[in-house]
């Protein structure tokens, strides 16, 4: 099937150059040379003679191989997720350092920390090439910057992650260096198993997701697996220093009504009691989720529940178990489970 209003027999898979002499094998690096991210796809030249259905049905197809690839590195993230825990243990940070679509994905997963688990960049900072306004408006000059002047608030101890597709971009790699100058451990995401910012990190994930539909638009394929992976990195550190309960946002926000609705059935659900019940302890306890936990599950007020989380550095299990001593975790109740 071809676009309506097509004929003809199919285009060359290279069109002629026109306007010019073709350019000398010396001025083009050979396919092998290049990023994976920037290759080819030998499955996507006749991109542009397609319908719309077989167009989306090829982006799909090669979508479908990003989770493999995410699956393959699972080792290397977990040794990345260590290593944030590690970093907020002796009182570090977490750094994120992108340009364009790395970085765009590394700001959205910092920023939805604070609504999510009640963390901001005290604990993830992001570094976006080109500043906030480049998170609304691309500036692709900005990546080309390799000052390091953003590694500025980097400490010793601290976790500091570049987020580069074809693992060659200034920006990033002036973060890595400046970051291990400062102390910091290092971490490279990337989709090229050779990338040469590799060098400059203690950590390497290969994110393998290969050439993209639209050659270099690594928007596509790269992005997304760099987003499913900063999603698994910052929950699984969340979880790991409890910010939920079982499987339950103990510390979100409740700033709007749907999070309020939502923060009222988890307290119900983690505390087994009426949602009414729920509601006037998260009421009493000024929307603050976490201290409404605290103070039902204790069984003590809301000035005694919110000194136990200060106490406990705003983690929920930490601070019941300080007015309690549960001889276990709390059990948390499901109101559909019978037994």
């Amino acid at each position: 099937m071809t676009r309506p209003g097509t004929a003809g027999p199919p285009a060359p898979e290279d069109p002629p150059v026109t306007g010019g002499p073709p350019p000398s094998e010396e001025s083009l690096p050979s396919e092998e040379s290049l990023p994976p991210t920037e290759r080819r796809n030998p499955a996507s030249t006749g991109l542009d003679r397609l319908g719309t259905a077989e167009l989306l049905a090829l982006i799909n197809r090669e979508d479908a191989g990003v989770p493999r690839a995410v699956a393959a590195a699972l080792p290397a993230i977990e040794a990345l997720v260590e290593a944030g825990l590690a970093a907020l243990a002796r009182g570090g940070r977490v750094h994120y350092f992108g340009a364009g679509s790395s970085g765009r994905a590394a700001l959205a997963d910092a920023a939805e920390l604070l609504p999510t688990y009640g963390v901001g960049p005290e604990t993830v900072r992001p570094h976006l090439a080109g500043g906030p306004a480049a998170g609304r408006t691309a500036d692709e000059a900005a990546e080309d910057r390799a000052d390091g002047a953003d590694t500025a608030d980097v400490r010793a101890g601290d976790l500091v992650i570049g987020i580069s597709a074809s693992g060659r971009t200034a920006y990033v790699g002036a973060a890595l260096t400046h970051g291990r100058a400062a102390g910091a451990v290092t971490a490279l995401l990337s989709g090229d198993p050779a990338a040469p910012l590799a060098a400059h990190a203690d950590l390497h994930i290969v994110l393998a997701t290969g050439p993209e539909v639209v050659t270099g638009s690594t928007r596509m394929k790269a992005a997304t697996a760099q987003k499913l992976t900063l999603n698994m990195f910052s929950t699984a550190l969340m979880v790991r220093t409890g910010h939920t309960w079982s499987n339950l946002m103990v510390t979100a926000s409740a700033g709007n009504a749907k999070l309020h609705r939502r923060a009222v059935r988890t307290l119900s659900l983690a505390c087994g009691v009426p949602a009414a019940e729920a509601e006037r302890a998260l009421r009493a306890c000024a929307g603050r989720t976490a201290t409404a936990l605290v103070s039902l599950l204790a069984g003590v007020g809301p000035e005694a529940a919110g000194a136990a989380l200060r106490e406990a550095q705003g983690l929920p299990l930490a601070a019941v178990r300080r007015l309690a001593a549960p001889a276990a975790a709390p059990v948390v109740h499901d109101p559909e489970d019978p037994s």
